[in-house]
């Protein structure tokens, strides 16, 4: 981001961008686990309290990214 304004950005810019960033590579990779889960349980049968898992820590992660979209928007 810094290279296309050709200066320097403020600290709390960065830093909000990288929140972000980091909440967006956290939500894609719970998702990829909801997939292999939901994959694995077609295979074996369902077990369902793994799967209440998966799906919450995926809620949590989507949480995360709104409030670090919001942050970065405000920025």
């Amino acid at each position: 981001m810094e290279r296309l304004c050709s200066s320097p950005l403020h600290e709390n810019i960065s830093t909000a961008l990288d929140k972000h960033l980091e909440s967006i590579r956290v939500v894609q990779a719970r998702r990829k686990d909801e997939i292999v889960n939901a994959f694995s349980r077609q295979r074996h049968g369902p077990p369902r309290c793994q799967d209440e898992r998966v799906v919450l820590a995926l809620a949590v992660a989507l949480r995360a990214l709104c409030l670090a979209t919001r942050k970065v928007r405000t920025v």
